[in-house]
């Protein structure tokens, strides 16, 4: 992992934390947005790696 990757990476996973927190404590439907956040960051962190091995 490189820099920015790792920083994508890690900072998905810190909001997929944080969204499970809210998720208990809220409910699920307050945390939704939060959940699709760390969601895009894992695509873009997959999308990143996937191009990097052409």
């Amino acid at each position: 992992m490189k820099g920015v990757d790792a920083i994508i990476f890690w900072i998905g996973v810190a909001i997929f934390l944080i969204a499970i927190y809210e998720a208990m404590v809220l409910g699920i439907g307050q945390a939704y947005g939060i959940f699709m956040i760390s969601l895009i960051l894992f695509f873009v962190y997959g999308y990143r790696k996937r191009n990097k091995k052409k």
